[in-house]
């Protein structure tokens, strides 16, 4: 029964009752006064009710009003880049509050758990959220931070990388090499009827990731996915037949290194076959280069070890690659996208007075500078007038001879 029908059914049984008109009149008035109070009532009830903003968690705001180092452990970045990630998938409409988790909290659900590889059910006790809601949030900030990868992951510059200009060793034999292409086999988590493609030389169950990074230690291509016994050089060979793959192609005259499970083409240089090529083989005065193929060798793989550096910081920030955590394979796959553009993205807003690249910047040089007699002993091998294509046209040639 609606308001006006209540006042109209009112009105008639008054106006039946009542024998005069001084009663009519007090019985009206005593009707007005209860329809009065009653729309009164119904108004407050039926008033929309205002929503307070959602506020950030306890744990959190703790974290971010701590010590600065409380932060990086957990968030594995430093405060101010949190806050600006977490303003850059806000402003790009990639994530929004919702009525009770804001996106900083979002960001931090995931960051704590790809950083310290935990389960759901840890991370629930420290929000103080449901699993439902940890698992939601963590697979939209997962979806939000790999949409960013095209804008994260960009191409090397065409200007030869400072790491090279400024080390005699190294320039001006390899000035038109823009980067390094290698593989990273990462633990995988997959069902019986899969598991045999996915099993790598060692019989362990990993995904094959092909990577290119520059020389500043940022990644520039990433393509995960691939079974762990399948070779680096045919994954290669997929993305540079694969036009949707989007790879950064060298231009003429430039090239990528690549290591000896690689071969020759043009844009990709791989050391001379059959010489020593590893560090270690190199290490005592009876093992220096003997000569320029040994040399050039050498120096190939002092600026090809600029990937596993890359490898080492990206798998201690997020040790989530070094196990094989028990999500779908595509989230595992997703996860590397998204851990390697965070990656870059951090290296891009700290730089070196991020903890982990200043650590790896004084931990490994990218090659020592010679002194007095070794160096011109160096430089009579390689040959100032010659240039890593150069090199690898003669070994190419004494390959067929």
């Amino acid at each position: 029964m609606t308001l006006w029908n209540c006042f109209c059914y009112l009105w008639l049984y008054f106006s039946d009752s009542c024998t005069s008109s001084d009663d009519f009149d007090i019985e009206l008035d005593e009707m007005e006064l209860v329809a009065t109070g009653y729309l009164f009532y119904y108004s407050r009830v039926n008033r929309p009710q205002r929503k307070s903003p959602p506020t950030i968690c306890t744990y959190l705001k703790d974290l971010l009003e701590g010590p600065v180092e409380d932060c990086r452990d957990l968030l594995r970045m430093d405060k101010h880049v949190f806050h600006k990630l977490s303003e850059i998938l806000r402003g790009k409409g990639l994530l929004r509050d919702t009525p009770s988790v804001l996106v900083e909290e979002q960001v931090a659900i995931f960051l704590s758990i790809v950083g310290h590889n935990q389960r759901i059910r840890v991370v629930q006790e420290r929000f103080q959220r449901s699993c439902e809601t940890i698992s939601r949030h963590f697979n939209t900030v997962l979806k939000a931070v790999k949409s960013l990868s095209c804008e994260f992951l960009q191409p090397p510059p065409l200007e030869t990388p400072p790491e090279i200009v400024n080390t005699k060793r190294l320039y001006p034999y390899f000035k038109d090499c823009i980067g390094v292409i290698d593989g990273l086999q990462i633990p995988a988590h997959l069902p019986a009827n899969n598991q045999s493609r996915f099993q790598n030389k060692k019989g362990i169950l990993t995904q094959n990731v092909l990577a290119a990074c520059t020389f500043d230690l940022q990644f520039i291509f990433v393509y995960p996915g691939w079974e762990g016994s399948v070779e680096d050089s045919r994954i290669l060979r997929a993305v540079l037949d694969d036009p949707n793959q989007n790879f950064p192609q060298a231009l003429k005259g430039k090239y990528y290194l690549v290591d000896r499970d690689y071969t020759n083409t043009e844009g990709f240089i791989a050391p001379y076959p059959g010489k020593r090529y590893c560090l270690h083989e190199f290490r005592g005065a009876s093992k220096m280069p003997k000569n320029a193929h040994d040399l050039f060798n050498h120096r190939h793989n002092c600026l090809s070890n600029i990937m596993q550096r890359s490898f080492s910081i990206l798998k201690t920030r997020f040790p989530i690659l070094k196990s094989a955590p028990q999500y779908p394979f595509h989230v595992q796959r997703d996860l590397v996208i998204a851990t390697c553009a965070l990656h870059n993205f951090i290296k891009r807003e700290d730089g070196i007075h991020d903890w982990l690249f200043a650590t790896g910047a004084e931990d490994a040089a990218l090659v020592e500078e010679p002194c007095g007699k070794e160096e011109e002993e160096e430089l009579q091998l390689l040959h100032l007038d010659s240039t890593p294509v150069e090199l690898v046209a003669d070994s190419l040639c004494g390959m067929t001879s």
